[in-house]
Formats: structure tokens, C-alpha cells, sequence
């Protein structure tokens, strides 16, 4: 009967080879670069770790000796690499991907469970002191972009394709009519008096803008740059993370959407409601909104301080 270190000899794992393979049916799936990039960098951990804990080929062609060496390696990264839930997650979720490349299937191994949390927003303090520095910016189309975000809920991509023709306002109504939403869905979206407020003076800039310059090259479009220009979603995302900064906040216009969907469940808003509003085709989605956040659980446990 052959030794340990003879059998493991005969049964070593070429990892090179391996990865190599892998690393080509990664380039034949429909994968972004950055997926591929991280998918064969956690795979190669994996692989490595096979080799360097002894263990052979059947780890890649058995199913039972797959399950047990993946089961092993969740371990080993949790507990020796101290490797949080989501990254233990992200690392399965490759393996997943590397045995699928094998015809092996998914190994039945389970998931971390992850905290269940609200989506990030800001809180009270941090919306007055955005608000004061969206009062104190000089530009009415900064200014209007930031209270739209904060009070419609519309998505970057939204925002950006707002045409004229899809803003009407009257004195005491406004509405924004968002066409192409999230799987094509059409909605409309009422405007609050501060955001009606700030979309009129945008417009009376606007105009003057226009005039100025005797033309538009996008007329149709809502927001404008200095040049005529529809204004590009990663220009009114810099807009919006331009005037956090002011706040001393770091934060991104998707930020501010579940800003305000947040504040939308908190004051008692029926989550039906709240789903048109945002545009979310799943209620699971905004439900999501009424679970606890971080601060929640923070303060819950400092309350138990309380005389």
C-alpha cells in the first residue's frame, strides 16, 4: 500500500493547468472584466488552498469530495482568514462559477447569512446639513437637481433623460413623468412645493441660458451643461457628491434615492404607495426600506443604558 506523501504524489494537483482552463472559459462567458478578475483571483485561492491542504483531482471530478472540500475551505477562510459574511459569499459564489466550468454543478454548500438591514441613508442631521449647503450653492440647476433626488426618488438614469415635455407644474401641483424606469416601466411622480420651487427657478436660469447662447444643442433635454449639452448622468452624479462635500458628507445621487424611499416608509407612507412611487416592481424591494439599519440596532442596545 503506498505511503501518504507517495499517494499524494500521484494524485497531485497540477494547479497551473487548473487555472489555466479556467481562465479560458472565463473569457467565453458573458461576464464584466472586473467579474472575471475576481472570480479567477478567488478561484485561485481555492485551488491553492486544495494543493497546499493535500488534497487531489477528486476534489475537481467527484461531487461528494467536492462538496466536503469546499464545506472545509468555507471554514478555513472564516475562521483563519477571518474573512467577513459578504466575502465568504463572493468567494462561493466563484467556486460556484469554477465547478460549473468542470460540469460538476453547484457545490451544496450554504451560504453565510447576512445581516438584514435597511438600504444606507442619511439620517436626520446629515439631510439638514446637505439642505443647507444646497441653499447656499449659487447654481439653480444644482440646486434643483439635489431637491428632486431628495424628494421623487427617481433613479441617476432617470434624472438624466428628464426631457421639458416630461416636467409640468402648475401652482399648487407638479409632476414628472419618468418614461423609460427600470424595465421600461412608465410612472409619474408628484412634486412637493420645495421641489416645484427649485425646478422654477432652474427653469427661468435655463431660459436665460438659452438666450444667451441662441441655442441649445439638446433643447428637449431638462438639464443643461454650460455648453447646451444634455447633462450626463456621471455629470449630475459629481453634482450631487460636489454638494455633499460642501455638507462635509460623502454620499452619491443613489444615495439620496433611498433617502428619501427611507423617509417615505418612516413617516407611515402605505408600502403599495411607496412602491409606485420609487418605481420598484417587487414590494420585497421596498420592504426592504422598513427593516432596521445600523443606527437602529445602535441605538436599541444604548437605550438599555436608560435609567
Amino acid at each position: 500500500m503506498p505511503t501518504r506523501s507517495k499517494r499524494s504524489e500521484q494524485e497531485a494537483l497540477d494547479a497551473e493547468a487548473v487555472l489555466a482552463r479556467y481562465s479560458e472559459s472565463l473569457q467565453e462567458q458573458p461576464l464584466a472584466v472586473r467579474t472575471r478578475g475576481a472570480y479567477r483571483a478567488q478561484v485561485s485561492s481555492y485551488v491553492s488552498w486544495l494543493v497546499a491542504s493535500g488534497r487531489g483531482p477528486t476534489a475537481l471530478t467527484d461531487a461528494r469530495v467536492r462538496d466536503s472540500a469546499v464545506r472545509e475551505y468555507k471554514r478555513h477562510v472564516k475562521t483563519a482568514r477571518s474573512w467577513a459574511p459578504t466575502s465568504v459569499n463572493q468567494a462561493l459564489a466563484a467556486i460556484d462559477n469554477f465547478y460549473r466550468s468542470l460540469n460538476l454543478g453547484r457545490p451544496e454548500v450554504a451560504r453565510e447569512d447576512l445581516p438584514q438591514l435597511a438600504p444606507r441613508s442619511l439620517n436626520e442631521a446629515d439631510q439638514r446639513a446637505l439642505l443647507r449647503a444646497v441653499e447656499r450653492c449659487p447654481s439653480a440647476r444644482d440646486r434643483a437637481i439635489a431637491t428632486v433626488f431628495l424628494y421623487t426618488a427617481l433613479r441617476l438614469s432617470e434624472l438624466a433623460a428628464l426631457d421639458l415635455a416630461d416636467l409640468s407644474m402648475s401652482a399648487r401641483r407638479g409632476r414628472l413623468k419618468v418614461r423609460l424606469g427600470k424595465g421600461d416601466a412608465y410612472r409619474e411622480v408628484p412634486l412637493n412645493s420645495a421641489t416645484r420651487t427649485a425646478l422654477e427657478e432652474w427653469l427661468e436660469t435655463r431660459a436665460e441660458q438659452v438666450d444667451r447662447h441662441q441655442h441649445a444643442q439638446d433643447p428637449k433635454a431638462l438639464w443643461l451643461a454650460r455648453s447646451g449639452r444634455r447633462l450626463s448622468a456621471r455629470a449630475i452624479d459629481m453634482v450631487v457628491r460636489g454638494l455633499a462635500a460642501d455638507a462635509g458628507l460623502e454620499l452619491s445621487a443613489h444615495l439620496l434615492r433611498h433617502t428619501c424611499v427611507t423617509n417615505l416608509v418612516r413617516a407611515g407612507t402605505d408600502v403599495v404607495l411607496v412602491a409606485e412611487l420609487a418605481g420598484h416592481r417587487r414590494l420585497d424591494t421596498t420592504r426592504r426600506y422598513s427593516l432596521p439599519s445600523e443606527a437602529d440596532r445602535d441605538a436599541a442596545v444604548e437605550a438599555l443604558l436608560a435609567p
